[in-house]
């Protein structure tokens, strides 16, 4: 797939790595300029991250825009933004998300990532994502702390073809996948693979390794993620992941929506269609979202520690304890939908129980431990296990660092680390090491929520905590009101 080699995004080099150059507001005017842009995306994100858009005249975009706002977002369209009766608000772009848009053809468009305002110099609006994430940075360095870096492990699903039919519920209800990957396929072409035998295979049995190249390159060059890994993951029927290189909070959820956004249109591109859905496929791994945590204080790993045993300091400790403690209501965030909870099930790789480990998957918080040293000081980190693609990246990696920072307050101890796979305990056994379970339902975890809320109170507003939930049960209630198909071949004959 070619791109117009003229737009990519020059890095510099710091510290012997490649860094993307961040624009300022006089780079982003001198390059709309240079490079003939004709359009600007305003990109933003909604509270239930779904990214949205609206699209201005690159000829009419001022400097006086692009530092007070311009108004034109009717908060009352988006969920969980504002009632109609007070709605305008104000986009603010962030010139640093500069980037052009390769695939949007002969008229040249380049997108900036917004700050949404209310209107009328009433401030930052409280339920935007982007600025919770911000008031998640501020709040750490009043921790004591400098910075924190975050690498969220998106996987996802790319289909050949998916249908479905909701809208004529009493003509039943279907949906309908099609892979050439999948051992469903009725064309009899290609290697199948089978539930769960996804991993790592070659060519041609992975039909996706150039559309991931092309997404690489995309993010790479011209969005300015840097990418250093690919491949196929467990799942049959086009199962990816793209691993993208750690960056601070705000720029890792701005990266982790950016890769979103790439992926879905590189897919139309091939025509494809990519999806974040947690679990697509059933009796198969369902996507994830491990994400990566580490906290940085005069340019050193806090994570770190060269005499402990598994070279875990003490607050990395705690971080894993405030998870811990708080995972069951952290889930209604990083495990936001009614389909989440159907990968949220033993059996697949997922995490269901509420412990930590060195390299152990069955772990809801795993340290990897691929190296040891204080050479590799730098990538000791934890991995947070739980989250999953449909949820806000905004918001987990917010509402996940007030958990950590909560247990480093209190110090909440996070207990030993378990070796054992968990899955094969007993329930005796898990419950003799103090091992609870994840919420097995979002109505469960929306329940958790309501009643564990205070840790999240220095980073969100009750009344956005409020709107989540709010969102959410009605998710839950629209699937609990409706009989499923597999209910027929169960219970039809009863």
């Amino acid at each position: 797939m070619c791109y117009d080699q003229g737009a990519k995004l020059p890095y510099k080099v710091i510290g012997g790595e490649p860094v993307p150059v961040s624009y300022s507001a006089e780079d982003v005017f001198s390059k709309i300029k240079h490079d003939q842009i004709k359009f600007i995306d305003l990109q933003f994100t909604g509270l239930r991250g779904r990214f949205h858009h609206t699209t201005i005249s690159a000829n009419l975009f001022t400097p006086q825009q692009m530092q007070d706002g311009l108004p034109k977002l009717d908060g009352s369209s988006i969920v969980g933004f504002a009632s109609i009766e007070d709605s305008d608000m104000v986009l603010k772009p962030d010139p640093t998300t500069f980037a052009i848009i390769p695939w949007m053809g002969n008229a040249k468009t380049a997108r900036l990532i917004c700050d949404v305002y209310w209107g009328k110099d009433k401030g930052r609006l409280e339920s935007d994502p982007r600025g919770i994430a911000q008031k998640a940075e501020k709040y750490l360095k009043t921790q004591g702390f400098d910075n924190s870096y975050w690498g969220p492990e998106v996987e996802f699903f790319v289909f050949d073809k998916i249908t479905w039919d909701v809208l004529t519920p009493y003509k039943g209800q279907s949906y309908s996948i099609e892979s050439k990957e999948a051992p469903w396929n009725q064309e009899g072409k290609g290697y199948p693979m089978a539930l769960k035998k996804g991993y790592y295979p070659s060519t041609p049995a992975d039909t996706l390794t150039e559309f991931r190249n092309d997404c690489v390159e995309c993010l790479n060059e011209y969005f300015g993620i840097l990418c250093d890994n690919h491949h196929h993951e467990v799942a049959t029927a086009g199962q990816c992941e793209i691993d993208i290189r750690y960056d601070n909070l705000t720029n890792a959820a701005d990266g982790a929506q950016t890769y979103k956004y790439v992926i879905r249109n590189i897919a139309k591109k091939y025509d494809k269609v990519a999806t974040m859905m947690p679990k697509p496929i059933s009796m198969d791994a369902g996507s994830g979202m491990h994400t990566n945590v580490s906290l940085w204080k005069n340019d050193k790993n806090m994570f770190y520690d060269k005499d402990d045993k598994e070279e875990v300091s003490q607050i990395a400790r705690y971080y894993c304890g405030g998870i811990m403690n708080h995972a069951r209501a952290l889930s209604a965030i990083v495990a936001p939908t009614t389909n989440s909870y159907h990968r949220l099930v033993p059996g697949y790789e997922a995490p269901v129980y509420i412990a930590w480990s060195p390299s152990n998957r069955s772990a809801i918080i795993r340290i990897p431990s691929h190296f040891k040293g204080e050479k590799y000081s730098k990538i000791k980190r934890i991995e947070f296990r739980a989250p999953d693609p449909s949820s806000n990246p905004y918001l987990v990696f917010a509402a996940v660092q007030a958990a950590g920072l909560d247990g480093i307050k209190k110090k909440m101890d996070p207990g030993d680390p378990v070796y054992e796979d968990i899955y094969k305990m007993t329930k005796a056994q898990r419950v003799a090491k103090g091992i609870k379970d994840l919420p097995a339902t979002l109505g469960e975890a929306l329940d958790e929520l309501e009643n564990d809320r205070k840790f999240l109170a220095p980073i969100f507003s009750n009344e956005t905590i409020d709107r989540i939930i709010e969102i959410e049960r009605a998710d839950d209630h629209e699937i609990s009101i409706r009989p499923h198909p597999h209910e027929f071949y169960l219970y039809f004959d009863i």
